[in-house]
């Protein structure tokens, strides 16, 4: 709309400026348009001319074409000959390079009326180039103001800030994000999960550096057992993300980030105490092995004592015991390779239900337990295709990880011992490409990815998912104010048939000038799907004992379709107060075929629930307001020496 707007106001100009046929204009009009046309012809001499050539070397032999160079509210892309020229008022500028797998790098310069200068730029061959504000979890690796995808950041500086409250889990952490909600789901063992966007929390995926490495749905005590220390920063994606990972996510995406090793070693360790009985110790260390090799090493043991804060003699806080390690090694050799492995083991065993002289309504005793065991191992490689041809340029990324997970739950006298294992593959290719000045980049990609379930105990609740799929992504800048991205996944599931899953993003930027150049809208729409499985909220605090299945078993239930649709807009105000940043959000969600638990009446066994598919859909929709004001002690109020086209 602001770009509209601005179009109108420039073509009320050029009618009132230039005659045309179609008007009888007074006679005076020519010599107003004369002085309008010295004024454009005297302001556009005085702006300066900055060449700018990008290069991946500093002999400048190897030219970047399609690189983005930025400075404020004006994008350009280099052209073959790895060139951008662009056109900027006098005074200081900061002058930014980024291209998909190097290095982002920038310079600094003064420029005087009229000047003509030239100026190059040499971005680093790094597969794996992240920053602050560089995101992943869209594929595309483009700055986050960049990316139509709306994608949520959670940085060092907020994750360090919750390491210090609550050092043993990400639940608080994920709490006080805008959209996203941490729901308890068994009271007892302190089980929980996130919704985001007020979708169910078994929609949300949660992946670890881009891996399912606490499987394709982590239950509700997943959220419980990652510890916060090792993080570098999340990203999360709101609403249907099915398109970009899969039927795992039907609600969203959060990907946590881990630190990666620095120049020089860092040890540090992490002791807490709480009123509640509560004890964590956790190590954290990394550094350099060589100058292309690196390490991390997280290891942790929590402790915590069960605690009934209403004197009812039932627990309100689960007691446990924790433990976990997990090393990972990381390579660059700062020519376009890089690669990393990790592995992980967490052992627990967590204990509710009632205390010590405690009953139950019923009469007796009820105790709940949960032993878990669960290792992982997972791996990504990245590098740059550095070969004349079609895919020049291009970055080709292969991760893949294992997963195994067991569990023996005790509810009361009933026991149910149960294992869980998810295998994940994937490759990606994605293709910068540059037409008429337009950057466009396509990734193409295949993954595989299997899910099973096997319970002693309880054996009809068996299942294996096999699931290749391919997916495509275009991103693409129209122009210098609009951005897309649009996604199409196809998954061939083994029990639930084939999803096709479409996705289409749109960022629109502001002007170039005036209040709202900061400005942006997002608009994204995208469908979604879901394969049933035994595991839901309400299992999570009964079991699977008390849970009957439709008499073909789970092949006989209809996959959960989803379509989610948001809108988002935001920038800053300059006001007297300081600088206000303000962001809103408007999101909706329809669908269909959920699942519910409802309680069998009449039924020959009393308790007993019963799984299947709700006859109408579901809707969410909802808005989210964000307002921070941002005021400069001891300088000026109205922030724009904050602001320098960095976030």
């Amino acid at each position: 709309m602001v770009n509209i707007f601005s179009a109108f106001a420039t073509l009320g100009l050029c009618l009132l400026c230039t005659p045309s046929p179609l008007y009888a204009l007074p006679a005076t009009v020519p010599s107003v348009a004369a002085s309008a046309r010295t004024s454009a012809v005297t302001a556009q001499d005085s702006l300066a001319r900055v060449r700018v050539r990008v290069t991946r070397d500093s002999t400048g032999s190897i030219a970047v074409s399609s690189a983005t160079v930025r400075s404020g509210a004006q994008v350009v892309r280099t052209d073959t000959d790895g060139t951008a020229v662009l056109q900027l008022s006098p005074g200081s500028h900061v002058i930014r390079a980024s291209f998909l797998g190097l290095r982002p790098d920038s310079v600094v310069l003064m420029l005087r009326d009229g000047s003509d200068t030239s100026v190059a730029i040499v971005l680093s061959r790094q597969a794996l180039a992240l920053d602050g504000v560089v995101v992943s979890a869209s594929r595309s690796e483009r700055r986050v103001e960049d990316t139509p995808l709306r994608v949520e950041v959670i940085d060092d500086e907020e994750i360090a800030e919750k390491v210090a409250m609550s050092p043993g889990d990400i639940a608080m952490m994920l709490n006080e994000t805008s959209g996203l909600r941490v729901q308890t789901t068994n009271p007892s063992l302190g089980g929980a999960n996130v919704r985001i966007q007020g979708l169910r929390g078994r929609y949300s995926l949660i992946l670890a550096d881009g891996l399912p490495l606490y499987g394709g749905q982590a239950g509700g005590l997943g959220l419980l057992q990652i510890p916060p220390v090792d993080l570098g920063r999340v990203e999360i994606i709101k609403g249907s993300a099915s398109a970009l990972y899969g039927s795992s996510a039907l609600g969203g995406v959060i990907n946590l980030l881990s630190r990666r090793p620095g120049d020089e070693t860092e040890r540090t360790v992490l002791l807490n105490q709480t009123s509640r009985g509560g004890t964590d110790a956790v190590y954290f260390g990394g550094g350099p092995l060589s100058s292309e090799w690196g390490y991390t090493l997280l290891a942790g043991a929590h402790v915590q004592r069960q605690n009934d804060l209403d004197g009812d003699r039932f627990t309100d806080m689960a007691g446990f015991q924790r433990a976990l390690v997990r090393p990972r090694v990381y390579f660059d050799n700062s020519r376009g390779r890089s690669a990393f492995v990790t592995a992980g083991y967490t052992g627990e065993e967590r204990s509710g239900g009632t205390l010590r002289g405690g009953t139950v309504p019923s009469g007796g005793t009820f105790d709940e337990s949960l032993g878990t065991r669960r290792a992982d191992v997972g791996g990504l490689a990245r590098w740059l295709v550095d070969r004349r041809g079609p895919f020049d340029g291009s970055v080709a990324t292969v991760r893949g990880s294992a997963m195994q997970q067991s569990n023996a739950h005790g509810f009361g006298a009933i026991g149910e011992d149960d294992r869980h294992r998810t295998w994940f593959s994937e490759a990606a290719l994605a293709i910068p490409r540059v037409y008429d000045n337009r950057s466009v980049t396509y990734v193409l990609g295949v993954a595989f990815q299997q899910e099973s379930y096997r319970s002693t105990s309880l054996p009809t609740f068996n299942y294996s998912f096999a699931i290749p799929a391919a997916f495509v992504q275009l991103d693409a800048d129209p122009a210098s104010w609009m951005s897309l991205s649009a996604s199409l996944r196809a998954d061939a599931h083994s029990e639930f048939g084939a999803f096709v899953n479409p996705r289409l993003s749109l960022l629109m930027r502001g002007p170039g000038s005036g209040a709202l150049s900061e400005w942006s809208t997002r608009w994204s729409v995208g469908t979604g799907a879901f394969a049933p499985t035994p595991f839901t909220e309400e299992t999570e605090v009964t079991g699977l004992t008390p849970l009957r299945l439709p008499a073909g078993g789970l092949g006989e239930l209809s996959a959960e379709r989803a379509t989610s649709a948001s809108v988002d807009v935001g920038g800053p105000l300059n006001t007297i107060f300081g600088r206000l940043e303000v962001n809103g959000t408007l999101f909706g969600s329809r669908v269909a075929n959920p699942l519910q638990v409802r309680e069998v009446i009449g039924g020959s066994v009393p308790g007993t629930i019963a799984l299947g598919n709700a006859a109408a859909p579901t809707r969410t929709w909802g808005a989210e307001l964000l307002a921070r004001l941002v005021y400069a002690l001891g300088g000026a109020a109205d922030g724009n020496h904050a602001n320098n086209g960095g976030n």
